[in-house]
C-alpha cells in the first residue's frame, strides 16, 4: 500500500467483498474518517468521522487511496 506524508490507513472491518478503512493522522493517530463502500453509488467514499479542515493536499492523498481501492473493486 502507499505511505502517504500525513496520513495513513488502516483495515478495521471485513465485509465480505469489500472492507473498511480508518484514515488516521500520522503524527497523532487520530481517525479523521472513514473509507467504505457506499452501495448507491457503488463505490467507496470517505466518511469524516468529525468536522475537519484538509488541505489539498490531504484531500489529493484521500482521492489517491479512495481510487485505489475503487479500482481493486473494479477488477474483480
Amino acid at each position: 500500500m502507499k505511505t502517504y506524508k500525513y496520513i495513513h490507513f488502516v483495515v478495521i472491518q471485513e465485509k465480505g467483498k469489500t472492507s473498511v478503512w480508518s484514515c488516521r493522522n500520522n503524527s497523532t493517530r487520530y481517525e479523521l474518517g472513514l473509507v467504505q463502500w457506499y452501495g448507491p453509488w457503488r463505490q467507496y467514499c470517505y466518511f469524516s468521522s468529525n468536522p475537519a479542515v484538509y488541505s489539498d493536499g490531504c484531500l489529493a492523498d484521500i482521492r489517491d487511496f479512495i481510487s485505489s481501492v475503487n479500482i481493486t473493486v473494479a477488477d474483480h
